[in-house]
C-alpha cells in the first residue's frame, strides 16, 4: 500500500512518500513544493495544487494523509493557511484517493512518543523509523504524517465507514 503524507503551508508543503507492508514502512520518496511569494494569491494557490497534483500522478499512492491546520493569533495567516490545505487535500482527492486529516499532536506521538515535540525530534525519529532518510523540516513532517496514517489507518476507516 503506497500512501502520501502531506504537511500544508502556502510557501512550503513537506510531502513524502512510503510504502507500506504489515508493520513494514519503506521511504519511497519525499520533498517540498515550493511556491512563490510573488503573484496574487490565486496564482500561488495554482501553483501550489499544480506541484502536489504533479507529485500524486508521479509516485500513485492509494491514500493521502493531511495535518490538520492549527490556530494562530493571526487570522488573516490562518485563513490564508486553511486556503492552501484546502488546496493540498483537493489535490488527491481529484485523483480520486481517500485523504484523511491527523491533529498535529497525534502525528508527534505516533512518529516520537511525544505529542509536544519539536522539528529536531520528529526527523530524528523518521530517519530511525525508515533507515538511510535524511529530511529535514517540512518533508520530515510530511513522512510523519505518512508515517502516521500507516499506523492509524485501520482505526481511520472505521471511523470513515460508521459516519
Amino acid at each position: 500500500m503506497r500512501l502520501i503524507g502531506l504537511d500544508p503551508g502556502l510557501r512550503l508543503t513537506g510531502w513524502g512518500v512510503i510504502d507500506v507492508d504489515g508493520n513494514r514502512l519503506r521511504h519511497v520518496a519525499h520533498g517540498v513544493v515550493k511556491v512563490a511569494t510573488a503573484g496574487t494569491l490565486a496564482e500561488r494557490l495554482r501553483e501550489l495544487f499544480d506541484g502536489v497534483a504533479g507529485i500524486v500522478a508521479a509516485h500513485r499512492p492509494l491514500e493521502a494523509a493531511v495535518e490538520e491546520t492549527f490556530v494562530n493569533a493571526n487570522p488573516g495567516s490562518t485563513l490564508k493557511l486553511g486556503q492552501a490545505r484546502g488546496v493540498v487535500m483537493l489535490a488527491p482527492a481529484q485523483a480520486g484517493l481517500p485523504v484523511y486529516e491527523y491533529a498535529a499532536n497525534l502525528v508527534k506521538k505516533s512518529v516520537t512518543g511525544a505529542g509536544h515535540a519539536d522539528k529536531h525530534q520528529i526527523a530524528m525519529m523518521v530517519g530511525r523509523l525508515l533507515p538511510g532518510v535524511e529530511a529535514t523540516a517540512d518533508a520530515a513532517d510530511a513522512l510523519a504524517v505518512a508515517i502516521c496514517h500507516a499506523h492509524h489507518r485501520a482505526t481511520a476507516k472505521r471511523i470513515e465507514a460508521a459516519l
